[in-house]
C-alpha cells in the first residue's frame, strides 16, 4: 500500500514524497514584460517539500496570454525571471516542472497582440465564463477568431521553443497543459471544437493537435520529464464533450504510448478551478475511470485533504496527489499532513494580484 510519504519516481526523478504542489495561478509577475521575480523565487522555495512543484500555468507565447500579471516563457528577461526562481527552489532540495499554457479563447483583446481577437478552435465563445482586460477589469469572455489550419503549426512551434525556454531557465521538466477550458482542452472536447479539417470531427483529429504538442515536448525533454495535465468531464471554461468517456480513453492510450512521466488528472468535483470551494460529491471520479487506461505515473487533483488523499492512494486509485490551496497557506504542508497538524486557512481574496500579503507571508508551524 502506498502512502503519501513514500517516495515516488517518475522515470529517472525520484520525489521525496507522493505530495504534488499543484499549478497555481497567482498574478504577481513583475510588469511590464511578465517576468518572475526574487518574490516568486520566495514563494515556490518555501514550498520545495513538496515531493514536486507544478508552476502556475505560463504563457508560450504573447498570443497565449489571458489574464493580467501571469507570468511568460517566450522572452530572455522571463527565462533570467525563472532561473531566480529554479535556483531557489532547488537550494531548498525541491524539483520544480514549468506548467506550459495558451488560453486560447479565455481571453481578451486588450490582452492580445496588437489587440485582435483571442483564438480558439471554432469562433464560439465561452459561455457564463470571464476574464480579466489588461487594467484588471472583470469582463465576459468575446467571440473568438477560429484558427486556420496553416496557423497551428506556429503554436506548436510556440510550444517547443517554450520547452527549449523552460530547459535554459534550469526546470526539471515540463506539465501540458490540456485541461481546464484552456486551448488544447478547447481542441479535444466537441463543445468547443466544431472543424471540419484534420483537427476537427474524430476524436483523432481532435487529439491531433496536443499530440503534436506532446511529441515536440518528448523531443526536447525525453518521455520522463513530460507530464500531461488533463480535465475530463470538467465543466469549468463552459467545456463538455458529447462522449467524454471515449475521448479521454484515447487520449490516455497515446500516453501510455508516448511513455509520458506522468498524467494529471482534474477531478470534476472540483471543476470550477480557482473559482470557488464548492465541492461536487457525486461528480465521476476520473482518477478511478481512466486508471487503467495509463500505465504510467497518475497524480490526482481536486478538492483533496489528508483524508481523501490517503485513501486515494491506499485504493490504488492514483500514485500521488495534488494539493492547490492548501499549499497556498501551508508552504510547509507536507509537515503538517505528515504530522497531522493544524491547517492554515487560506484567504481567498489575496490569491490574484498583489505582492507579500496572502503570498509569502504564511506562517510555518511552531
Amino acid at each position: 500500500m502506498n502512502s503519501l510519504f513514500d517516495h515516488i519516481k517518475i522515470g529517472d526523478l525520484t520525489l521525496e514524497n507522493r505530495i504534488i504542489m499543484a499549478p497555481l495561478t497567482r498574478m504577481r509577475s513583475v510588469q511590464p514584460g511578465d517576468i518572475p521575480s526574487e518574490l516568486n523565487a520566495t514563494y515556490y522555495a518555501q514550498r520545495a517539500s513538496a515531493g514536486l512543484i507544478i508552476s502556475e500555468a505560463t504563457q508560450i507565447s504573447p498570443q497565449g496570454k489571458g489574464y493580467p500579471a501571469t507570468p511568460g516563457i517566450h522572452s530572455q528577461q522571463q527565462i533570467e525571471g525563472w532561473k531566480l526562481v529554479t535556483s531557489a527552489v532547488h537550494k531548498n532540495n525541491g524539483k520544480i516542472f514549468l506548467q506550459l499554457w495558451h488560453v486560447g479563447r479565455i481571453s481578451h483583446s486588450s490582452l492580445q497582440p496588437n489587440e485582435t481577437l483571442p483564438v480558439a478552435p471554432s469562433a464560439l465563445p465561452a459561455k457564463n465564463s470571464g476574464t480579466y482586460t489588461a487594467s484588471w477589469k472583470p469582463t465576459a469572455i468575446l467571440t473568438p477568431r477560429a484558427l486556420e489550419t496553416s496557423e497551428i503549426s506556429g503554436i506548436v512551434n510556440d510550444y517547443r521553443q517554450a520547452c527549449l525556454n523552460a530547459k535554459e531557465a534550469g526546470f526539471d521538466g515540463v506539465e501540458v497543459h490540456g485541461a481546464n477550458g484552456y486551448l488544447l482542452d478547447q481542441f479535444l472536447q466537441d463543445g468547443s471544437n466544431q472543424r471540419t479539417d484534420i483537427y476537427g470531427g474524430s476524436i483523432e483529429n481532435r487529439a491531433r493537435f496536443l499530440l503534436e504538442v506532446i511529441a515536440q515536448a518528448i523531443e526536447i525533454w525525453g518521455s520522463n520529464r513530460v507530464g500531461v495535465r488533463l480535465s475530463p468531464y470538467g465543466t469549468f471554461n463552459d467545456m463538455s464533450d458529447s462522449n467524454p468517456e471515449a475521448l479521454f480513453n484515447y487520449v490516455f492510450e497515446k500516453l501510455s504510448q508516448l511513455n509520458v512521466g506522468y498524467v494529471h488528472v482534474i477531478e470534476p468535483r472540483a471543476t470550477s478551478a480557482g473559482g470557488d470551494d464548492k465541492v461536487k460529491n457525486d461528480a465521476p471520479k476520473t482518477a478511478e475511470l481512466f486508471r487503467k487506461k495509463f500505465n504510467g505515473i497518475l497524480i490526482s487533483a481536486g478538492g483533496y485533504n489528508r483524508e481523501n488523499a490517503i485513501e486515494t492512494l491506499a485504493n490504488n486509485n492514483a500514485d500521488a496527489v495534488a494539493f492547490g490551496r492548501l499549499f497556498i497557506s501551508n508552504p510547509d504542508l507536507v509537515r503538517r499532513l505528515k504530522d497531522n497538524l493544524a491547517l492554515n486557512k487560506y484567504d481567498r481574496s489575496t490569491f490574484y494580484g498583489g505582492a507579500e500579503k496572502g503570498y509569502t507571508d504564511y506562517p510555518f508551524f511552531s
